[in-house]
C-alpha cells in the first residue's frame, strides 16, 4: 500500500479559469525521496500544498478526484494529526515564521501539539544543534537574513518529527555550502531516520542525483516519473530545460547511461583527458581572461565605496572596510554566505542605510548625505522579497503605480515589458494570486518599468525555472549593452557563471574576491558551477556548459571509441 496515493486529481484557485493540476495521478511510496522539478506555474506548490493536506481546505478553490494518505481520504484526517505526519516547508519563509524570537518559533508547533514542557526542552536543543543554529537562537527574528529564516522554518518543522518532510524549495535562499548542508541533512534523514522527502527544486545541479525518482510538471500534469538517468537523456532530447548541467552536456553523447553527478563525468573524462595531455594533443586554458572587462577600464565609476563600515545597532560590524569601484556598463554578481553583509552593502548603495564610517557615491551623487533622493529616479532596487513591492490590484497597476511616483507619462513601455518577462497573460490578474516565480518578475518588471541606469536585484533568481532564469540574465545583458549597470546578489553559482562578466566575493563583511568571472569561479571549490568542478584539473577555466561544448564536446563527440566505452563500464 502506498503512503500517498493521488487518482484524477484537477484542482483550480479560487476565481481562477486555468487548472492548477489537470488529471494528476501518482504513488508515492514509504521512504522514498522524491525530486519534482518543471517550471514556474507548472503546478509544484500546488502538488506540495495537496500532499500537506492545505488544498483545497486552506486555500479554496475547486477540487476534484482524491488523495489518500495511509489508504485514508486526507481530507478526513484531524488538522493535528495529519500535521505529525506531514511536514511543509514553504518556498517563503517569511509566511512561514510567526514568533518574534528563534526559539519560540522553533517552539511554536511544538506547543500546538500539546507536548509537555520536557519533551519540547528536548526536541528544541536537539534541533538547534543538529540545524546548528546556536549562534542565533536567541536572536529576533526580523533581524535574521534569508537564509537564516529559511533554515530556522525547516528546523520548526523538524522539531514536530513528521514522517514526511515536503520542501518547497528550501535552498533557493542559500549559499552553496549551506544548501549543500540542507541536502546532506534530507538525504540523511531520508537514509537513516526513513523519513520520506518529497523536495521541490529549481537548482537541479544541487540535488539531481539525490532522488530516488524525478517527477517533471509540464501545465500541471506529470510530464515525466521516473529515475534521474532513465528521464535525463528523453528530456534533453525534447529539448527541455529541466536537467542539471553535467546531464545535459553528456545526454549529448552516444553512451549507454548518462552521467549525472561531476563523480561520474569526471571518471569519464579522466582516462580521455590523461591519454590526451600526455600526447600534448590539447591545451584548455580559458582563465586569467578580461573579456568585457578590458572595454570598462576607461568608463565612469557608477557606484564607488570607500572605506565602508556599518553596524546595526547594538550589533557587530557587518560591513569592514569595504572598497569597490563599479564602471558604467558592467553586469557584477555578488556572492557570499549567508550574512556576509551583502543586501547591506546593497542598501547603502541605494541610500536606505548610512554608513557608520566611510564614503558612497552612486551616479555622480554622494549618497551618505542624502544624495539618494537625486538617484532614485536612475536607480532600480529589487530586495530579496518580492512580496513588499506588490500591494495594487493587478499586474498593469503595479507598474503604472511605478511611472506615476516618477511622474513618467509614456506608459506604452508597459506593453513592452509584459511582454518581455511573459506577463501579458497576467495584465489584469492580482499579483498575489501568481505563483511565486510570477510575482519575482512582476516585481522586477516594477522596478525596470522607469528604465533606471542603475540595476540593483537581492536574489532575483529565487524561484525562477531554468528558461526564465535565462531569459532575466539575457534581459539584464541587454541592460548592459544599453550602458546600464547591473549589481545581482546571488546564491546561484550557475547563474553568475553564465550571465556575469565580474564577480565579487564577500565573507564576514569583507570583500575577499573581486575580478573576472573565470578568474574567481575558476580558482573557487565551493562557489563553482557544476561544470567548472567538472571540468577542473582537465580543462582549467571552463565554466559553462556553452564553454564546455566548445572546448571538450568536439573532441569526444563521436570519438569514444568501443574499448573506451567498455573500460567506462567497468
Amino acid at each position: 500500500m502506498p503512503l500517498f496515493k493521488v487518482e484524477n486529481l484537477t484542482y483550480y484557485y479560487p476565481e481562477t479559469e486555468k487548472a492548477a493540476l489537470r488529471n494528476l495521478n501518482l504513488e508515492i511510496e514509504e521512504g522514498e525521496f522524491i525530486l519534482v522539478a518543471g517550471g514556474s506555474g507548472s503546478g509544484k506548490s500546488s502538488l506540495a500544498r495537496v500532499l500537506a493536506g492545505l488544498i483545497p481546505d486552506f486555500y479554496g478553490g475547486k477540487v476534484g478526484g482524491k488523495v489518500l494518505f495511509n489508504d485514508k481520504d486526507i481530507r478526513t484526517i484531524d488538522r493535528r494529526k495529519l500535521a505529525r505526519e506531514v511536514g511543509l516547508v514553504f518556498q517563503d519563509p517569511e509566511k512561514q515564521i510567526v514568533q518574534t524570537y528563534v526559539e519560540a518559533e522553533i517552539a511554536f508547533g511544538l506547543e500546538n501539539l500539546g507536548l509537555c514542557p520536557e519533551e519540547m526542552l528536548r526536541r528544541i536543543a536537539e534541533v538547534i544543534s543538529f540545524m546548528n543554529l546556536a549562534p542565533i537562537s536567541e536572536a529576533f527574528t526580523a533581524n535574521l537574513s534569508g537564509g537564516q529564516k529559511q533554515k530556522l522554518a525547516l528546523a520548526s518543522v523538524l522539531a514536530m518529527q513528521p514522517r514526511v518532510l515536503v520542501l518547497d524549495e528550501p535552498t533557493s535562499q542559500l549559499d552553496p555550502v549551506s544548501a549543500e548542508e540542507i541536502l546532506n541533512l534530507a538525504k540523511r534523514l531520508n537514509e537513516e531516520m526513513g523519513f520520506t522527502v518529497i523536495m521541490i527544486e529549481q537548482r537541479l545541479e544541487r540535488c539531481f542525483q539525490l532522488a530516488d525518482r524525478v517527477l517533471l510538471m509540464e501545465k500541471g500534469e506529470i510530464a515525466y516519473d521516473g529515475r534521474a538517468q532513465e528521464i535525463a537523456r528523453d528530456v534533453v532530447i525534447r529539448d527541455m530545460p529541466f536537467v542539471p548541467p553535467v546531464a545535459r552536456f553528456f545526454a549529448g553523447l552516444d553512451l549507454p547511461s548518462v552521467p549525472i553527478t561531476v563523480k561520474e563525468g569526471r571518471k569519464f573524462l579522466g582516462p580521455y583527458f590523461k591519454e590526451k595531455y600526455s600526447t600534448g594533443e590539447i591545451q584548455c586554458d580559458l582563465g586569467c581572461k578580461n573579456l568585457q572587462t578590458a572595454n570598462l577600464t576607461e568608463q565612469k565609476s557608477v557606484v564607488s565605496l570607500q572605506k565602508l563600515w556599518f553596524a546595526y545597532p547594538g550589533g557587530q560590524e557587518v560591513l569592514k572596510d569595504v572598497n569597490l569601484d563599479i564602471k558604467e556598463g558592467e553586469f557584477v554578481v555578488i556572492l557570499g554566505e549567508n550574512g556576509a553583509g551583502k543586501s547591506t552593502m546593497l542598501k547603502h548603495i541605494t541610500g536606505m542605510l548610512k554608513p557608520g564610517r566611510g564614503r558612497v557615491q552612486v551616479l555622480g551623487k554622494d549618497v551618505s548625505r542624502n544624495g539618494f533622493k537625486e538617484i532614485r529616479r536612475f536607480t532600480a532596487y529589487l530586495s530579496q522579497n518580492p512580496n513588499d513591492y506588490l500591494f495594487q490590484d493587478t499586474v498593469e497597476d503595479e507598474l503604472l503605480f511605478t511611472l506615476k511616483n516618477f511622474d513618467i507619462k509614456d506608459v506604452s513601455v508597459i506593453d513592452e515589458i509584459l511582454e518581455r518577462f511573459h506577463l501579458a497573460d497576467c495584465r489584469k490578474t492580482n499579483p498575489r494570486e501568481l505563483s511565486s516565480g510570477e510575482r519575482q518578475r512582476v516585481a522586477l518588471a516594477s522596478v525596470l518599468v522607469t528604465r533606471p541606469k542603475l540595476i540593483i536585484l537581492d536574489e532575483p533568481t529565487r524561484g525562477v525555472d531554468f528558461l526564465l532564469k535565462a531569459e532575466l540574465g539575457e534581459i539584464l545583458q541587454k541592460e548592459t549593452e544599453r550602458g546600464s549597470t547591473v549589481i545581482v546578489v546571488t546564491h546561484d553559482v550557475e547563474f553568475a557563471a553564465e550571465f556575469a562578466v565580474r564577480v565579487v566575493m564577500m565573507f564576514l563583511g569583507r570583500i575577499v574576491s573581486d575580478g573576472e568571472k573565470h578568474n574567481v569561479l575558476g580558482k573557487s571549490v565551493f562557489y563553482s558551477p557544476q561544470i567548472g568542478k567538472m571540468c577542473r584539473g582537465f580543462c582549467e577555466g571552463v565554466l559553462t556548459l556553452a564553454e564546455a561544448k566548445d572546448k571538450i564536446f568536439p573532441l569526444i563527440h563521436g570519438k569514444t571509441s568501443t574499448s573506451h566505452r567498455a573500460r567506462m563500464r567497468a
